[in-house]
């Protein structure tokens, strides 16, 4: 415990839109610098305009494999649901565990350019479940009375894995996800990548038993190693008939979608809608097209083969625009910009790709090696943005769970294939598009945001599969001041982290 109170660094409110308090959102580097060992930092901001779900973790390495929790935000007082009142509400955390320390792992990947060592086990409510070895006893057991309607958050907290989630015998009801609610509807499984929420009704009208609930890997790209386990936690119904019988015979288990099933992960992300007409921008301001995807970096020229373990002797990284984003060591972006400090960034983070080529096709291996570089893309107060984020078949083609902090976006579109603007544009939802802070990039595919700049500030947008923003797969959107002091970035607080 004493290694683990070094290591804790800071805490992001993922999810959490920060209105003009940027120093309370928490990535290292980017907001703030990290919390000195001793020291304490008070992160103060105002939740407005979101209910539900959202969750809080580590943002520093690879902490949040340990460091994670729920944040709930309930109905103001007086206020309800838009749906009946579900007699008891349960958190459903599903997460991933190593036997090692997950800091190590991270550690020795950046060591040697190779991926890193996989998983041991996912878990749900920190606790892996019956099929791995000595961990049935602390099973995570969720109770429910025959014939009520409970209330279901489910987050994805893995570090590097989307996950499908099913309860045996049970239809799921989605109601909100991510802090919003939508437009209900039922599924008999769930697919969340990491930094997903979503809120889902369960009714027990079963014979009263007891029910696995489970969670396994949504793996989508092809030929990757990836963890193959399986988590459970039990569905329990509170009659005398189960409690006498139940403990004696094996749960139900559920029916899992197949490991590479994109078509159930597809059929369940596009089913999200708002629940009623909603204010998506129409007239844009920022048309920008980010590419997204992985790549190899060569070896270094008198560089040890121990330091190039990746494919052919090469170093995995990852890119967004053909840019793989480094953090500064020195000091926050959000302090640098608001302090004047030069050569901490440049704002020259390109609007398109600076090569244009087949995104999803046979790539060729001249494209393979991004640049390196400290890249923020500058946005005018109020701009109106549209972002088309175009999945790339460079090494591996795979679903990217992209996740914008400081604000809820509209998903208005997502396909498979190279984004076509003269023909998928018909596809446009600006009727009742779900409003999210994550999106799902389809495997070799593509997926269109709308988001108004509203929130000044520094502001990081990255993928949420942790190994991919270690190797750079993010980029940051610098939000200037408005006309306006609630228009403007609020002063740091005074016990804001020295650098």
């Amino acid at each position: 415990m004493q290694r683990l109170r070094k290591l804790i660094t800071m805490i992001l409110l993922h999810g959490v839109k920060q209105m003009r308090t940027g120093w309370a959102d928490g990535p290292e580097f980017i907001t703030q610098c990290p919390i000195r060992p001793g020291k304490s930092y008070t992160y103060r901001f105002t939740i407005q305009e979101q209910e539900g779900t959202l969750w809080w973790h580590a943002h520093s390495s690879w902490l949040r494999a340990t460091v994670y929790g729920a944040l709930i935000i309930n109905p103001k007082e007086g206020e309800i649901y838009p749906f009946p009142k579900p007699k008891r509400e349960t958190p459903i955390l599903l997460g991933e565990w190593w036997n090692t320390n997950p800091i190590d792992v991270v550690r020795q990947a950046t060591r040697t350019g190779a991926a890193p060592n996989l998983s041991d086990a996912y878990t749900i409510n920190s606790q892996p479940g019956d099929l791995y070895k000595c961990s049935s006893q602390d099973t995570t057991v969720v109770h429910i009375d025959s014939g009520e309607t409970n209330l279901l958050r489910v987050i994805n907290t893995a570090l590097n894995q989307q996950l499908f989630f099913a309860v045996a015998n049970h239809k799921l009801t989605v109601v909100g996800a991510d802090a919003s609610y939508v437009k209900p509807f039922t599924t008999s499984v769930l697919m969340l990548g990491p930094g997903q929420t979503t809120d889902v009704l369960i009714k027990a009208d079963q014979q009263p038993a007891r029910y696995y609930m489970a969670a396994r890997a949504y793996a989508s790209a092809q030929g990757a190693p990836f963890d193959d386990t399986t988590t459970t936690a039990i569905l329990e119904y509170n009659t005398a008939s189960c409690s006498s019988n139940c403990v004696k015979t094996k749960p139900v288990f559920p029916s899992l979608p197949e490991y590479n099933d994109t078509a159930t992960a597809t059929a369940f992300t596009t089913k999200f809608r708002s629940p009623r007409q909603v204010e998506v921008p129409k007239e844009i301001d920022e048309n920008l097209f980010f590419t997204v995807g992985l790549g190899l970096e060569n070896c270094p020229r008198g560089a040890p083969s121990s330091y190039c373990q990746g494919p052919s002797g090469t170093r995995f990284t990852a890119s967004m625009n053909n840019v793989s984003f480094v953090l500064p060591s020195n000091n926050s972006l959000l302090q640098a910009h608001y302090q004047g400090v030069p050569g901490v960034f440049s704002t020259d983070f390109p609007a398109v790709p600076p090569v244009k080529f087949d995104y999803t096709g046979n790539v060729s291996q001249s494209l393979w090696q991004p640049i390196r570089g400290t890249k923020l893309y500058k946005l005018k107060y109020g701009a109106r943005v549209q972002v088309v984020l175009q999945g790339t078949s460079i090494f591996s083609a795979e679903n990217h769970p992209i996740h914008l902090h400081g604000y809820d976006f509209y998903i208005i579109a997502e396909g498979f294939g190279n984004f076509n603007p003269k023909t998928d544009t018909s596809k446009f939802n600006l009727i009742d598009p779900p409003l999210r802070n994550t999106a799902s990039v389809p495997v070799n595919g593509w997926t269109v945001i709308r988001f108004v700049a509203n929130n000044p500030g520094v502001w990081l947008m990255h993928c949420h599969l942790d190994v991919h923003i270690t190797w750079g797969l993010a980029m940051a959107f610098l939000v200037e001041n408005g006309v306006c002091e609630l228009e403007s970035l609020e002063a740091p607080p005074v016990d804001l982290p020295v650098c």
